[in-house]
């Protein structure tokens, strides 16, 4: 069992900082309105939802019922078997769709443009974005979704390879965007561009990936424990 938390409780601004973490996962969690988002711009249908998931997050937020938001700390000791709880179930299983699900699905569509010189992302997102969302529904269901599983007691890995998720999906998803973005205003043709955003893709997703994985950015450092025995510290950095 190892001691992560000293404080009683969270201070003000903590709470208050993480409510719009939750606020964004949740606002993009509908894929067919965020990818219209990013294509077209905002319109009715985001002002409406974004409304919807205001309200929600600042009442679940008052409540102290949203991760990070909580009075006191609920992870305070890793290895410990706690139950998990709801609403921190229904957080990181949001947060996982998030992350995995537009990741697989761009990546994908990228491939398939540079083998073909066709673009079907929106296509990919209309018949595919759903059914990845409810894979990963299904992985919590079955209890091996991290964060999202029924006990807390291997929250000090699973915390980790949260993060891992996030240094590596975020990096890559943006530089993609920038790639397209510069690309398309350079003048670059179909073909030279999708080779271009697959490139950048790959290599900023194996960099961040592997820094990630071994515990040089924050908080992606992993702790695993047999019972209240710890028998696999955190990542050693290496050289």
């Amino acid at each position: 069992m190892k001691k992560v938390v000293e404080r009683e409780r969270n201070k003000t601004y903590y709470r208050v900082l993480h409510v719009p973490i939750w606020l964004w996962v949740f606002f993009i969690l509908p894929g067919n309105l965020t990818y219209d988002l990013y294509l077209h711009g905002p319109d009715t249908r985001h002002a409406i939802w974004l409304a919807i998931v205001f309200v929600v997050c600042a009442w679940r937020g008052l409540l102290g019922r949203l991760p990070g938001v909580e009075p006191r700390p609920y992870v305070t000791h890793y290895g410990v078997d706690q139950p998990n709880l709801p609403y921190r179930v229904v957080c990181y299983t949001a947060a996982w769709i998030d992350l995995l699900v537009p990741f697989v699905l761009n990546l994908a569509g990228i491939v398939y443009a540079n083998i073909t010189g066709s673009y079907i992302l929106a296509d990919l997102y209309r018949w595919l974005y759903y059914p990845l969302a409810l894979a990963v529904v299904a992985g919590t269901l079955l209890d091996v979704t991290p964060r999202a599983k029924r006990s807390t007691a291997n929250e000090g890995a699973e915390k980790g390879w949260f993060y891992v998720a996030i240094y590596t999906v975020v990096p890559t998803q943006v530089a993609s965007w920038v790639a397209w973005r510069l690309g398309g205003a350079m003048g670059l043709e179909k073909t030279a561009l999708a080779g271009l955003r697959l490139l950048v893709f790959l290599v900023v997703g194996a960099w961040f990936f592997y820094l990630s994985l071994k515990g040089r950015l924050p908080r992606a450092q992993r702790y695993r424990f047999d019972g209240a025995t710890e028998h696999d510290a955190a990542v050693q950095q290496s050289d």
